[in-house]
């Protein structure tokens, strides 16, 4: 699996609107030069991330972003899904939606493994928990793991 940099660049920008909840709306701008995104693709991955009912916009002398829920609401795969649709694909379909026979027959159900297990670290993470620096315990964990560190 690979994040994207739009993935990548749409959490961040999440994660510093959450930091900034309860004040004024946020400029893309200030967005912008707080994560070294730019500009131009983050105004694009805001406007994703509106549809996706993930942040609301104000237009305006005040106007700007903000969180559309709660950042304890938003996951992680919230914020992916959004702006890259599905989590995992083979091929750029869904693995539910692919046919193997003979000896590539196992290669659906680890597939669907492979789905489930990035769900569950990726549902299991919210926007909360980043800003807090509180990582759930599982991704903790696996993220301690001296072998997660290293690229084989």
């Amino acid at each position: 699996m690979r994040i994207s940099a739009r993935a990548d660049y749409a959490v961040r920008a999440v994660l510093e609107l959450a930091v900034r909840q309860g004040g004024d709306p946020v400029k893309a701008e200030a967005v912008s030069e707080a994560q070294g995104i730019p500009h131009k693709f983050l105004e694009g991955i805001l406007g994703d991330l509106r549809r996706g009912g993930i942040v609301e916009s104000r237009r305006g002398g005040g106007g700007g972003y903000r969180l559309a829920r709660e950042p304890g609401s938003i996951t992680v795969a919230d914020v992916i899904r959004a702006v890259d649709g599905p989590i995992v694909s083979v091929r750029g379909e869904r693995p539910t939606g692919l046919t193997y026979t003979g000896t590539a027959e196992p290669l659906l159900p680890l597939w669907i493994a492979l789905r489930a297990n990035v769900r569950k670290i990726l549902e299991g993470v919210t926007v909360a928990d980043i800003a807090a620096g509180a990582l759930p315990e599982p991704v903790r964990e696996l993220a301690a793991e001296p072998a997660a560190w290293e690229n084989p």
